[in-house]
């Protein structure tokens, strides 16, 4: 037992530093432009979470959504996630305590802006004509990971 407890710092630092290289594709300049376009579903929500933050550190953060990973943001990208009506939570993971619960209807879209700084992830529900004005004017799409998908490594 106390073999395992040493070697414990050991493994979480190279597990930590992957983590940290995690990358998320740009989505095609086709896709980009259809989520652009902002068009609902009536029987489920979008929610557009987006970095707008160019400056600082620009460090990733890995997105989840009710412990679903999304991908790893990054500064001037944004995520559309189409999901069942309800309470939704968007987290980061590690020492990452950002967090925010999102409640949505069905037909609606939502407009969640993400800033990162020192690594921590800052979430705030942003009014739709300002989330629409501000993911226009910084962001490209980025494709979300599908399950079991290994990350890319840069």
């Amino acid at each position: 037992m106390l073999v395992i407890l040493t070697r414990l710092p050991a493994l979480i630092l190279p597990l930590t530093l992957l983590g940290g290289c995690a990358s998320t594709p740009q989505a095609s300049p086709v896709r980009d432009g259809e989520a652009k376009q902002f068009v609902s579903h009536p029987a489920t929500a979008a929610i557009y979470v987006y970095r707008h933050d160019r400056g600082g550190n620009g460090a990733d953060t890995v997105l989840y959504m009710d412990n679903r990973l999304i991908g790893a943001t990054l500064p001037g990208g944004f995520f559309r996630v189409d999901v069942r009506p309800g309470k939704h939570l968007l987290h980061g993971v590690g020492y990452d305590a950002g967090r925010i619960q999102v409640e949505v209807r069905p037909g609606e879209i939502y407009f969640v802006s993400l800033n990162v700084l020192s690594g921590y992830s800052h979430f705030a529900l942003t009014d739709a004509r300002i989330g629409r004005r501000e993911l226009l004017a910084c962001c490209v799409l980025l494709e979300n990971w599908a399950p079991g998908q290994r990350p890319l490594l840069r």
